[in-house]
C-alpha cells in the first residue's frame, strides 16, 4: 500500500484518491467495535469490514474504532457499506487536516487534533488526527496511533446502563469529544512545567544561550498548538448551529461545555505566548545588564589608567633638561602621584556608586 509523507506528494492526483497521507505508525489497522444497548454491550477486535456490518440490523448503538490508516482497502469498504463520499474518505486518509465539520445528509464528519506530550526531556508536542463519522445508530473513529485515548469512554459504557448507553450516537460522539479536547489539559499542564523552569532559571540569573533556544523553541511550538487547537471552537459553533436531525437538542448542552473547554485552552495558550514574549524580553534584558556589568568594570579601569597614562607619557619623553629627571626623588614620588591619583578616583567613584 502507497503511503505518502505530506500532501505536496499528492500533486497531479485526482481529487478522492484514496492514498494515506502522513506517518506510517503501524503495517496494519486494529479494529475495534462496541456495540452496546441500554441492557447489554458487547466488545470484539474485529478482522474484517464484514464483521463491523454484522451490527446494521440491530437496534443498538455501534461504535467503530480503527487505528491505524494504512489499510486503504478497509476505509474504502465501510465508504461504500455507509454511502461516504470519496472525499471524505480521502480527508480520512490524510493527516494534515485542519479541524473542522461538515454535514451531510445522512452523516456527520468531524476532524480534530488530540495534543500529546511527547516523551523526551524537554517540552514538545506530538499531533494525532481523529476523524469522525456519525450517523443514526454508527460512530466511526478513525486515529493514527494505538493508545488507551479512550480507555475511559470504554470502562463508563462497560460499568454504566444509565445515561450514556441510554443516549444515542450523539451522545457518543460528544464523549469522544470530551476526551480528545481535555486531553490537551495535559499538554496545557506540561507547558506550564516547562515555562516555570524557565522563570527559574531567569531569576537565578542562571540563564544562558540555551535558555533563549528553549523559549524560540517554545513559541514555535505554541503557535503550532494554536493552529491546532483554535478551529476547534469553530467546529463546535458549527455543530451547535446545525439542524441535523443526528445531534438530538439534549445533546448540546454537554457540546457547550466542551466549546468551554476548547476556549479555556485557546486562552491558555495565549497566556502562555505573552508569558514567553515577557520572558524574552527579560532575557535579552538580563544579557543587556551583564554587558553593562562587563563594560561598567572596563570603563573604571580606563578611567584610572589614564592620568597614569599622561603622567608616563610626559616623563617618557627624552628631552635632556626637563627638571624632575635629574631629581633624586623623583621616581618615589612619580609612585606616590600615581597611587594618589588612584585612591582619589576609587573614593569618587565609591561616593558616586559607580562601585
Amino acid at each position: 500500500m502507497t503511503s505518502l509523507r505530506k500532501p505536496s506528494d499528492k500533486l497531479g492526483m485526482r481529487p478522492g484518491s484514496l492514498i494515506h497521507v502522513g506517518d506510517r505508525h503501524h503495517d496494519d489497522s486494529l479494529i475495534t467495535v462496541v456495540d452496546y444497548t441500554p441492557d447489554e454491550i458487547t466488545t470484539i477486535t474485529a478482522t474484517t469490514a464484514e464483521e463491523i456490518f454484522a451490527y446494521r440490523e440491530r437496534k443498538s448503538v455501534t461504535w467503530v474504532v480503527i487505528e491505524g490508516l494504512t489499510d486503504v482497502s478497509l476505509i474504502e469498504k465501510i465508504g461504500a457499506e455507509f454511502g461516504i463520499h470519496q472525499l471524505v474518505l480521502e480527508d480520512i486518509l490524510n493527516t494534515h487536516q485542519r479541524p473542522k465539520f461538515e454535514e451531510y445528509d445522512d452523516y456527520l464528519y468531524i476532524v480534530l487534533k488530540c495534543l500529546v506530550p511527547a516523551e523526551s526531556d524537554e517540552f514538545s508536542v506530538e499531533y494525532e488526527q481523529v476523524s469522525l463519522i456519525v450517523l443514526n445508530d454508527y460512530v466511526f473513529t478513525f486515529k493514527e496511533k494505538r493508545d488507551a485515548l479512550f480507555d475511559p469512554i470504554q470502562v463508563r459504557l462497560n460499568s454504566s446502563k444509565g445515561r450514556f448507553r441510554n443516549l444515542g450516537a450523539d451522545y457518543l460522539t460528544y464523549a469522544i469529544l470530551d476526551t480528545v479536547v481535555d486531553q490537551n489539559f495535559v499538554v496545557i499542564d506540561s507547558l506550564d512545567d516547562a515555562i516555570n523552569d524557565i522563570e527559574d532559571q531567569l531569576l537565578d540569573s542562571q540563564s544562558n544561550k540555551e535558555t533563549l533556544n528553549t523559549i524560540q523553541r517554545l513559541k514555535r511550538e505554541i503557535i503550532t498548538m494554536r493552529r491546532q487547537v483554535a478551529p476547534v471552537r469553530e467546529l463546535l459553533a458549527a455543530m451547535l448551529r446545525s439542524e441535523t436531525k443526528l445531534i438530538d437538542t439534549q445533546t448540546h448542552i454537554f457540546l457547550r461545555d466542551v466549546a468551554d473547554h476548547s476556549m479555556r485552552i485557546v486562552d491558555s495558550i495565549e497566556s502562555y505566548r505573552d508569558i514567553l514574549t515577557g520572558l524574552l524580553d527579560v532575557y535579552i534584558s538580563s544579557v543587556s545588564n551583564k554587558m553593562n556589568e562587563v563594560m561598567k568594570v572596563l570603563t573604571i579601569f580606563a578611567s584610572i589608567f589614564i592620568p597614569l597614562t599622561f603622567f608616563a607619557g610626559i616623563y617618557g619623553m627624552n628631552f635632556e633638561y626637563m627638571p624632575e629627571l635629574k631629581w633624586k626623588w623623583g621616581y618615589p614620588a612619580l609612585w606616590g602621584v600615581f597611587l594618589l591619583i588612584t585612591s582619589g578616583l576609587l573614593v569618587f567613584f565609591r561616593r558616586k556608586k559607580w562601585l
